[in-house]
């Protein structure tokens, strides 16, 4: 059994593959003065970067675990999500509200993903 680290410290690895299956630990935007869409897209596109690094892709996701500050905000989160989803491809998904490690950040998602057939 082969069990693939990448990105790691001695805390966390930023993704983790094992049978074909990419793990991906939750990220969070780089840019926390942008707003909820803003802070949505930042995310989702180091999620989209991750993943091809890990020989997956978006059209790939199986799940996503999404904590949201403050479910005012929602809709604009969704909004991002529906834009960069692949369409006809959309992953399980749970979305909570929860107080975030920084309060600047007004999102996180973690998601798995299969990785594409070479």
């Amino acid at each position: 059994m082969t069990i693939e680290y990448a990105d790691a410290n001695q805390r966390m690895s930023q993704a983790a593959v094992h049978n074909g299956t990419v793990y991906l630990a939750g990220q969070v935007p780089h840019d926390a003065s942008a707003d909820m869409q803003g802070q949505t897209r930042q995310v989702l596109e180091t999620i989209e970067a991750k993943l091809i690094k890990a020989g997956s892709a978006k059209d790939h996701l199986l799940s996503a675990t999404i904590w949201v500050t403050d479910m005012a905000e929602f809709d604009a989160m969704n909004a991002a999500w529906d834009a960069w989803v692949a369409p006809g491809r959309p992953p399980v998904r749970a979305c909570v509200e929860a107080r975030l490690a920084k309060p600047e950040w007004k999102v996180e998602i973690m998601v798995t993903a299969a990785r594409t057939e070479s």
